[in-house]
């Protein structure tokens, strides 16, 4: 017979601390973003909304400012969260923060998840048919196996 070990009682140390969504602008992000939201005011867990900047796109191919135009898009992310953060503050007090990283999306949020030591991953389903062909960024997440993986429709 074992012998079970009594520890102490610890209040409010369940559930995860850290939550990460990735986002970058598309719906299905968005609604991923919010989903992660609920969870974090549910289990008073920081969110922190990760955007993805790319290195190389098919514009910069043709000459086009890439990285004056990612840094348009995370300044508009964080413009569209501080909006919608400001609306919900009577009704939800979510403590959350805003990060950026460049490359491709899945080491990205991989490199955010294992810097900010998240407990899970939130993340939207892909809206890109090529995906089929070479996996989308939250199917390699969850062939990571490193934290629990959401993904939002």
């Amino acid at each position: 017979m074992t012998e079970q070990r009594h520890d102490r009682f610890e209040r409010g140390t369940d559930g995860p601390k850290v939550i990460v969504a990735g986002i970058d602008g598309s719906e299905s992000s968005m609604r991923a973003a919010a989903y992660a939201a609920g969870l974090a005011r549910r289990q008073n867990a920081m969110l922190a909304l990760v955007y993805v900047q790319p290195l190389m796109t098919a514009g910069a191919a043709l000459g086009a400012p890439v990285a004056d135009t990612t840094e348009e898009v995370a300044e508009g992310l964080v413009h569209d969260i501080r909006t919608a953060t400001e609306r919900l503050k009577d009704i939800w007090n979510v403590r959350w923060e805003f990060h950026t990283f460049r490359g491709d999306p899945y080491n990205g949020l991989v490199t955010a998840a294992d810097d900010l030591k998240a407990d899970a991953v939130v993340v939207g389903a892909s809206e890109s048919a090529g995906h089929r062909f070479i996996g989308s960024v939250a199917v390699r997440l969850v062939k990571a196996g490193r934290w629990p993986v959401t993904v939002v429709p």
